[in-house]
């Protein structure tokens, strides 16, 4: 070797273990290898956060001037010390791109100020925060596990200004023996479920698509169209009985490729059909969710006010309403 053209000593040594002769070798599956972890791509195995900051950089570069006004208007995004990056002198973090994603959608059809909202399954609450970091809504209630609202419950407590806490309930499902009594005679403008029907049971959805057709008059639900097993993304590291559990959650439990744009879309017409209340709604807007492939959001609409009646016949859940879109 001409000793003027030497390779660096960090690449004889990835010469020894990375990029071996056996490596080369393997033309059918090196793309995959770590032969080709040091020549084009970083190892996703070792990666993972590499590659979550390169997509929270990526969303952020295409936020448009509405949801940055909107992001800069949440503050206290940083309690909890999330995973961020710096864009245009923004600290950005995942949770609350996809907040203000999800608060775009919803505002292009239908007006939040005065709006009493109930969510269904609020995480630590950046749903809630980013909704009063933008609109003046008149009440607030989220229904939870008990254990979660003890998050949100201090998480919101720490962020909200006082008088908007004020009008924040918090009601634990798993508390009380009858939820409709828990919640008395409110009736809600808008309802949200955000990733968490898709890990019930699925009469508990059912029971809760029953509560909305009841109590509301809009649902915005964002979740999975189904299952995946693609091993190779997490490598099933929560065990088997994990992920047999949650093959059996939710109303959506057909498994399909997630990143197979087709077989997402495919599944479209089944989700807004499942998620439908009942015969009274239609579905104002519905699509795919950035950033993840297999999820979809979906608007609903009464077209009567809630209370007005019984429903003859309610098909939530079911795929009569398949055409709603």
């Amino acid at each position: 070797m001409d000793d003027r053209y030497a390779p660096s000593a960090l690449w004889e040594y990835n010469n020894s273990v990375k990029v071996t002769e056996q490596g080369v070798a393997e033309l059918g599956s090196f793309k995959s290898e770590p032969v080709n972890f040091k020549l084009a791509l970083w190892d996703p195995q070792v990666n993972g956060v590499r590659y979550l900051k390169a997509l929270i950089f990526e969303l952020a570069t295409r936020l448009t001037p509405e949801n940055r006004s909107r992001l800069r208007r949440i503050r206290g995004r940083e309690l909890g010390s999330p995973i961020t990056v710096t864009h245009d002198g923004d600290r950005v973090c995942m949770d609350y791109l996809l907040a203000v994603h999800e608060l775009d959608f919803i505002s292009r059809h239908l007006p939040l100020d005065g709006a009493r909202v109930l969510e269904i399954g609020a995480g630590y609450g950046r749903t809630c925060h980013a909704i009063f970091a933008n609109h003046r809504v008149e009440e607030y209630c989220i229904v939870d596990l008990a254990r979660v609202l003890s998050l949100s419950r201090a998480y919101l407590g720490r962020v909200l200004a006082p008088e908007d806490f004020a009008r924040v309930r918090f009601v634990p499902v798993d508390d009380t023996d009858d939820l409709d009594r828990a919640l008395g005679g409110s009736r809600f403008e808008l309802c949200l479920n955000i990733d968490s029907f898709a890990e019930m049971p699925p009469g508990t959805v059912l029971n809760y698509l029953d509560l909305v057709d009841r109590r509301c008059t809009a649902l915005y639900v964002n979740n999975p169209v189904g299952k995946y097993l693609e091993k190779e993304l997490d490598n099933h590291a929560q065990g088997e009985e994990v992920v047999r559990m949650a093959l059996a959650t939710g109303l959506l439990r057909d498994v399909l490729d997630i990143h197979d744009s087709r077989a997402v879309e495919a599944l479209a017409p089944k989700f807004l059909s499942s998620y439908r209340p009942g015969p009274h709604w239609e579905t104002v807007a519905d699509g795919g969710a950035v950033p993840w492939s297999y999820y979809w959001q979906a608007l609903y609409r009464r077209s009567t006010a809630p209370g007005a009646g019984p429903d003859e016949g309610s098909d939530a859940g079911s795929d009569a309403g398949a055409g709603a879109a």
